[in-house]
Order: structure tokens, then sequence, then C-alpha cells
């Protein structure tokens, strides 16, 4: 009992924070856009026609993320579907023009689905603060609620299928279609975000993966961007006189390898720095280079810093291993 009157205190002094600190999101309307189709270089993919106008005319990357796929059909709905960091896009031909554009019930699909509260937990009809749905037995407050109209409403996260509650010291609250998390740390705008409810829907589903995978730009041959570059030795922990083996890997934005990239080491012993040219990645994005032992005290870790240059790109990161013995 003294658990629960614990977790009950805590859920109360989270949701009178909300209520102190609620959220006003102002949303303006969206601009007409004449383009039918708009790549998004962040992840790789296409959002096009209806879909796009549905996007842009909802709230577009504040409310539903970047597309993590293209649209494709699922074969197991017959639906041409287009997944997105906080939804997932479903066109239904058979509605009518300006409903054809639906969105997944994600939330559902997740299992956060929660049981309606009872009848003496329902807020009051006048209570500025809380609205609650008879649809699904559950209501909105505080920030969540602000967000919530702000944001567009049933139309856009469906009716809420759970109350606040805690999931790793965080407030959420699920809907049909997605669910809202409470983060604290964050400016005032920005306390409420989105769950990342895309991927997991897409993953729990067993599509194929390589839907995800990032495409070049239609048209346009590959641009990169930005480097992502990671190195690490063989050994970390090794003996003064045992070689050592540094292996560093590059890739674009999209995780693309990258072929041809110039890599340099510099090496920081405790007798000095030493600078070696690696060979250039090959076609999986790697280069590596054998360290011979023996060039530092035991127990005096090594630094190698990694310059990556491609296309006039630069990059940087560091690996370390400690020869102990």
């Amino acid at each position: 009992m003294k658990q629960e009157s614990n977790s009950k205190s805590t859920l109360q002094a989270a949701m009178l924070t909300l209520a102190i600190v609620a959220v006003v999101v102002a949303v303006g309307a969206a601009s007409a856009q004449s383009e039918t189709e708009r790549y998004f270089d962040d992840t790789g993919h296409t959002v096009r026609g209806a879909l796009l106008a549905y996007f842009d005319s909802h709230g577009g990357l504040a409310v539903f993320g970047y597309p993590i796929t293209d649209d494709f059909r699922d074969e197991s709905t017959g639906l041409v579907v287009q997944y997105f960091q906080y939804a997932r896009f479903e066109w239904h031909p058979e509605n009518p023009e300006g409903s054809q554009v639906q969105l997944g019930r994600l939330g559902v699909e997740l299992g956060y689905t929660q049981p309606s509260i009872s009848s003496d937990q329902i807020p009051a009809a006048g209570n500025p603060y809380c609205a609650y749905f008879s649809e699904t037995g559950h209501a909105v407050c505080y920030a969540f609620l602000d967000y919530f109209r702000a944001r567009g409403g049933v139309d856009v996260f469906g009716y809420p299928i759970s109350e606040i509650y805690i999931e790793k010291d965080r407030m959420v609250q699920a809907f049909e279609n997605g669910r809202m998390e409470w983060h604290s740390e964050k400016p005032a705008s920005q306390k409420v975000q989105l769950t990342l409810v895309g991927e997991p829907a897409f993953n729990a589903l067993g599509l194929d993966s390589s839907l995800k995978d990032p495409k070049p730009q239609p048209g346009q041959p590959r641009v990169v961007t930005r480097l992502n570059v990671r190195a690490s030795v063989s050994t970390p922990v090794t003996g003064r006189a045992s070689p050592q083996t540094v292996f560093v890997v590059v890739k674009d934005q999209h995780n693309n390898a990258l072929d041809g990239a110039v890599v340099t080491i510099t090496i920081k012993y405790s007798s000095g720095n030493q600078t070696i040219p690696l060979p250039n990645t090959d076609p999986r994005g790697i280069t590596k280079f054998n360290l011979l032992g023996g060039q530092t005290h035991a127990g005096s870790f090594v630094a190698i810093d990694v310059l990556v240059t491609y296309g006039g790109i630069t990059a940087r990161t560091r690996t370390s291993f400690l020869p102990w013995w």
C-alpha cells in the first residue's frame, strides 16, 4: 500500500507541474504548396502528391516528423502507405475527396491502450483544463490538451486511449495514432514532444527493412553533405609491446559507405605525436592500420585523433587504447 501511495503522489505532483507550466502552442495556417513532391535529405525519402498536401496542411515536420520510407503498397492491407517518424499515412481511394489520406492507428497497434477511467474520475464538463472523450473513456488535460488542440486534435492524433502515466520517469499519454511525452528539461515551447512511433510500428509488422533505406534525390546524383566517422581499435586494453590495429569507418548522412575517403590519424604517445596517412577507404567505407607495440609506457592512455576528408568535407573523431602491462 505504501508503494501504491508513493506512485500516486508522484503522478499527482507531475500532473501539477503540467498544470502550472502548460504549453500554449500557436500554429499558423500552412502555406499553399505548388510542388507535387518533396525530397527530405535528412532521411533520404520523398513525399508525393496527396500525401504531401496532407503533410503540409496538417502540421508538417512538427507533427509527423521526417519520412522514414517512400510510399509503398502494404501487401497485408492493399493500401498505399508511408511511414514517418511520428505517424503512418494511408491512402484510402474509396473515401470522399478530402478524406482519402488517413492516419494509421499506431498507438493502438503498439499496445498503448488502457482501460477507461471510472465515472467518478471524469473531469467536470466546465473544466477549462481537461477535456473528456466518451468515445474512448479518457481525458486529456493541461499541456497535453493545449498541444492536442493546437496541432489538429482528433483529426491528427485520434482519441486518447490512456490517461497520463509515468514511463521511465517521464509523463506520457497515448492516443489512437501516437503518443505525447512531457520533457521538463526543455524550453517551454518544446516540453511536449511526440514519441517516435513510426519505426517501432513498421518493425512490429515485419515489413521489408530495405524500404527504410535512404534513396538519392530523384533525378539528381547523390550529394554528400555530412560525414559520419567511427574509429575503434582491435584491443582497447593491451600489453605495452603488443601490436594494435586501428579501424576507421566513413559513411555519409544517410549511412551509406563512402569509397575513397582520405584518412589521417595522429597517435599521441607519451613520447610524442606521430601522424600517419592511412589507405583511402574501400567500397565498404573502411580503412585500417596496424601499429607496432613498444612505443609508450604501460599505464599511459594512447589517444588517436582521426581526420577524414571527402569531397571537400572534413570530419574528426577520436579513439584510444591503454597499454596496461
